[in-house]
């Protein structure tokens, strides 16, 4: 497989989030793989949350039927004590 050399120039955060993958047994390069392959599923997964949530704030009856559980769970909870 061939492999892309890329170069960055880290801040201190990066400096240190590097830091501490490689004192967990990682390479640099294994370091820096991983986190883009983290961020990207994590970006993935936020998009198909807010992809779901836009398409069940459509559906009128969903959300009739979600806010009347919300209601009905206010009513028989407890109040929050200060």
């Amino acid at each position: 497989m061939p492999e892309k050399i890329v170069r960055a120039r880290l801040d201190e955060e990066s400096r240190m989030a590097l830091r501490l993958m490689v004192r967990m047994g990682m390479t640099e390069s294994e370091a820096v793989r991983t986190a883009l392959i983290e961020a990207a599923a994590a970006r993935d997964t936020e998009e198909a949350l807010r992809a779901e949530c836009e398409r069940l704030m459509q559906d009128k009856e969903a959300m009739a039927r979600e806010m009347a559980e919300f209601r009905e769970w206010q009513e028989i909870t407890a109040p929050w004590p200060d």
